[in-house]
C-alpha cells in the first residue's frame, strides 16, 4: 500500500454537455452576427487574418477556425512578480489569488460614515494589502478624486509600486493613459525587455454587452499583447439589460466576448497572456440593481470559470465582495460564500475582497476580515491529506496509555499544517466574563491600525525619482504641478 494523493475539492454548476452547448452557441454568435469592434487598428488588423468585417458598420465576423486557433495560440498559464521581481505568483491551473476589488470611489471609514476617496486613503489600503499574507495580488482599487481624473490610471500605478510589493492588477480608463503606464512599468523593471519577462501587472479590459469593443477596450488589448503585458478580459452581460434574462444566455454572450478579445490579443502577437474573466451579474428589476454579492451573480461566474477551464485558460472573477454599505452580516455572508465558491471553481484571479457597496466602496476594516476568509479558503482547497499509512492505528496505543494525544509528536510536528490558525481578527477565546464580547469590526480596527504601523515597503529612491518626473509630465498638462504627498 501507499500513501493516497489529495483530492483538491471543487464545485461544478454545469454539465460537459451543457458547456458544450454555450461554446458551440458563442463561436455561432460571433461568426453569423458578429461583434461591434469601434477601433480601426482592430477592424484592419482582423481583416489581416481573413476575418470578414464592415468598417462602415463597424463589426466583424469571426470564424470559428480563426478563434480556435487563438485558443491555441494562447498560454495556459503564466507568472505575474511583485514589484522587486524576486517572486512570482502562478495565474493559471489549480492556483488562487485574491486582489481587492478595483475602481472603487468611496472609504468606508471606521466611524461608519462614508467620503470620496483621497490619495492617501488609497496609500493606506496599499500599505495594508503589503501585510495581509492572504490577500497575494495588489490592484489599483481606489479612485482619489485629489488628482485629475485623466492622470488616474497612472498615478495609481505610480502609488502602488511605492507602498506594496506584491503583483497589481490595473487597466486604463483613457487611451492616453498607456505610454505612462508602460513607462511606470519599464522604470521598475529596468527595461522594456524585462517589462515582458517578468510581467509586473495584468490590465483589465472591459468589453460592453452585447458584443461590443469599443475603442478603449480595443486599444488596451492591442497595446498589451504588442509588449507583451497580458490582459484581463472583464466581460459584464447583466441578465435581462445587456445580456439574455436567462443564466444560460448571459453565459453565451459572456463566452463570445471573452473569445473574441482572446482572438484579438493573439492577432497582435501569438503567445501573449490572457485570463478569461469578467463581472457578469443577475439585474435585480425591483430597482435596477446589479446585485455582485447575490447567488445567482456567483452561479454566473462558477459557470463561466468552467467553461473558460475547458478552453484551458486561466480565469477571472469578481467574487468575494458585498452589496452591503457597512461590514456586517450580509458582508460576511455574501463576502465568505464568494470567496470559498471562487476557491472550488478554481478561479485564479479572484477580485473583490474589501468592497461594499455594489464595487463603488473600500473597507480597510473589511479587507482584513476578508483576508482570514481567504485564508480558510486556501486551507479548504489543500484538502485533507493522508499523511500517515496507517491513519490512527499506529498512533493510538500511546494516546490509548496517556489518555490524550497532546504530547504525541505528530501533534507537535503537523498541528499548523491541519488547521488554519487565524489573526486577531477572529474570536477563538473564551466568553469574558459579563459577556461583553468585542465585534470582528472593532477587532479589524485594532489590526488595521496595527499593520499599518509596521515598516513599509520601499521602492529604491532613484527609482522613485523617474517615476516621479514620468507622472508631473503626465500631469502638468491637467495644470497639476505637485502630487499629494503620501500619509506618515
Amino acid at each position: 500500500m501507499s500513501l493516497l494523493p489529495t483530492l483538491r475539492p471543487r464545485v461544478e454548476i454545469l454539465s460537459r454537455e451543457f458547456i458544450d452547448r454555450i461554446i458551440d452557441e458563442a463561436f455561432e454568435v460571433n461568426a453569423t452576427l458578429g461583434l461591434q469592434f469601434e477601433h480601426p487598428r482592430a477592424l484592419a488588423l482582423l481583416a489581416e487574418h481573413g476575418q470578414r468585417v464592415d468598417p462602415a458598420k463597424e463589426r466583424a465576423w469571426l470564424s470559428r477556425d480563426f478563434v480556435e486557433k487563438a485558443i491555441a495560440s494562447a498560454p495556459r498559464s503564466f507568472k505575474i512578480w511583485n514589484v522587486t521581481g524576486d517572486a512570482a505568483i502562478e495565474v493559471g491551473g489549480d492556483t488562487v489569488t485574491y486582489d481587492p476589488g478595483s475602481a472603487a470611489i468611496k472609504v468606508l471609514e471606521t466611524d461608519g460614515s462614508v467620503h470620496t476617496a483621497r490619495s492617501a486613503d488609497y496609500v493606506r489600503l496599499s500599505r495594508l494589502v503589503h501585510h495581509l499574507p492572504h490577500i497575494r495580488a495588489h490592484s489599483t482599487s481606489l479612485v482619489p478624486n485629489d488628482v485629475p481624473i485623466e492622470v488616474s490610471d497612472y498615478y495609481r500605478l505610480y502609488v502602488a509600486v511605492q507602498t506594496c510589493n506584491k503583483p497589481i492588477v490595473a487597466g486604463i480608463f483613457r487611451e492616453e493613459s498607456f505610454p505612462s503606464v508602460l513607462e511606470i512599468l519599464k522604470i521598475v523593471r529596468g527595461s522594456e525587455q524585462e517589462v515582458a519577462a517578468k510581467p509586473l501587472a495584468i490590465l483589465d479590459a472591459c468589453p460592453s454587452s452585447p458584443l461590443r469593443w469599443s475603442v478603449l477596450t480595443s486599444h488596451s488589448i492591442m497595446e498589451a499583447a504588442k509588449h507583451g503585458i497580458p490582459s484581463e478580459i472583464i466581460s459584464v452581460p447583466l441578465t435581462g439589460a445587456t445580456g439574455p434574462v436567462t443564466l444560460s444566455g448571459s453565459l453565451v454572450v459572456h463566452t463570445a466576448e471573452n473569445l473574441a478579445g482572446i482572438a484579438l490579443a493573439q492577432a497582435v502577437r501569438k503567445g501573449t497572456p490572457v485570463v478569461y474573466g469578467g463581472a457578469p451579474c443577475l439585474m435585480d428589476m425591483r430597482g435596477g440593481q446589479t446585485p455582485f454579492g447575490s447567488i445567482e451573480t456567483y452561479m454566473l461566474d462558477c459557470a463561466y470559470a468552467q467553461i473558460g477551464k475547458r478552453f484551458g485558460f486561466p480565469i477571472h472573477a469578481y467574487m468575494g465582495l458585498s452589496d452591503s454599505k457597512v461590514v456586517d452580516a450580509q458582508a460576511g455572508y455574501e463576502t465568505g460564500i464568494g470567496v470559498i465558491l471562487a476557491a472550488l471553481s478554481g478561479v485564479n484571479i479572484v477580485s473583490g475582497v474589501g468592497i461594499l457597496d455594489y464595487i463603488t466602496c473600500q473597507s480597510l476594516e473589511k479587507l482584513v476580515i476578508d483576508n482570514e476568509i481567504c485564508g480558510m479558503a486556501y486551507r479548504m482547497i489543500d484538502g485533507i491529506r493522508h499523511r500517515h499509512e496507517k491513519m490512527a492505528l499506529d498512533l493510538l496505543p500511546e494516546a490509548i496509555e496517556k489518555g490524550h494525544f497532546l504530547g504525541h509528536p505528530t501533534t507537535i510536528q503537523l498541528f499548523r499544517e491541519e488547521g488554519t490558525l487565524p489573526g486577531k481578527v477572529v474570536d477563538r477565546s473564551s466568553a469574558p466574563p459579563g459577556g461583553h464580547a468585542s465585534s470582528d469590526y472593532q477587532r479589524a480596527q485594532e489590526v488595521v491600525r496595527g499593520l499599518l504601523a509596521k515598516p513599509r515597503f520601499q521602492l529604491a529612491e532613484d527609482k522613485v525619482r523617474e517615476l516621479d518626473r514620468v507622472v508631473l509630465a503626465g500631469a502638468r498638462e491637467f495644470e497639476v504641478t505637485t502630487l499629494p504627498a503620501f500619509p506618515d
